[in-house]
């Protein structure tokens, strides 16, 4: 068998080792693939033959990855996950119109996904694929040309583009301001405060900002703006909360603002781009698209 050869192992039988790494069994991974626990065996066979390499472990009740099948299942899942990516794309006619793009769930929701329509109707020979991520992760391994973010301009291998700045302020539900007594900003501090797991310091940074001392107390914890929101609303405490993202509860009057000064963020929303895919052309429309709606010129911060 030629060097060639040998290093370009047949696909079935890299979705019959994948799916068997994955599952950890041989008769799983048969079910999967729709095919016989036999057939399965022969393909992982045919692979540890071609390479001259045990890829796992087997005794009479357990299979498992060797420590080269680990390393050689991390590289084949991402291998396979691009040829079906690319597969879909060849099938639908839409792979040079696609834009693979993360975002954080309540900007998406709440902020972002109102415009889209508009950039649907200017571009329609783009398709955005959306991913719902929180924080920093690999463009490569998930396979994704851009993401929104919250933060600091300083995700590595990446350019960062600015696109607004951040007001919060402390809200709570109009019954909760009913019940209790909240005259001035150093109240709060005698109060449930309702934490966002992502932002442990906005709290403190808030009562710094106000001239205060911050209170230590614990408070509970969130995951999303929407779930705090949510939980505020109900009276389980005082939020601080981004006005871009409670515009419509405030005009409803489901929260109302606290005692205090509202302060800017000293993190932004950016528009974050890995190098790689700055040339992309679907990437670069929805950038200059994105930077429209806002209506400012673009501030670009490499890392």
């Amino acid at each position: 068998m030629s060097v060639q050869r040998r290093l370009l192992p047949n696909t079935a039988a890299l979705a019959a080792f994948e799916a068997v790494a994955r599952l950890g069994s041989f008769t799983a991974a048969a079910r999967e693939l729709d095919l016989t626990q036999g057939a399965v065996s022969r393909q992982i066979n045919l692979l540890e033959e071609q390479f001259g390499r045990r890829l796992f472990e087997r005794d009479s009740r357990n299979v498992r990855l060797s420590a080269a099948g680990e390393t050689y299942a991390e590289a084949v899942r991402l291998a396979l996950g691009q040829l079906r990516d690319a597969a879909l794309g060849l099938m639908s006619n839409r792979h040079s119109g696609a834009l693979n793009l993360a975002i954080l769930p309540t900007f998406g929701t709440r902020w972002l996904m109102p415009l889209i329509p508009d950039f649907v109707a200017r571009h329609p020979d783009i398709t955005i694929n959306f991913a719902t991520r929180i924080g920093r992760f690999d463009f490569a391994r998930e396979r994704l040309d851009a993401a929104i973010h919250h933060g600091m301009p300083d995700w590595p291998e990446a350019e960062s583009t600015l696109l607004m700045r951040e007001t919060v302020m402390p809200v709570v539900s109009p019954e909760f301001l009913a019940s209790r007594d909240i005259a001035e900003p150093a109240d709060i501090s005698r109060l449930p405060l309702l934490h966002m797991a992502t932002r442990p310091g906005a709290w403190s940074e808030w009562f710094e900002a106000q001239g205060l001392e911050a209170p230590t107390g614990p408070g509970m914890q969130f995951e999303q703006f929407g779930t705090v929101a949510q939980a505020c609303m109900a009276g389980l405490g005082v939020a601080l909360l981004p006005e871009i993202l409670i515009a419509g509860e405030l005009q409803r009057g489901q929260l109302v603002p606290a005692p205090g000064q509202p302060m800017q963020s000293r993190s932004a929303y950016y528009l974050v781009v890995p190098h790689d895919k700055r040339g992309h052309p679907p990437v670069a429309s929805f950038r200059d698209w994105l930077l429209g709606q806002i209506g400012k010129e673009p501030a670009v911060l490499a890392w």
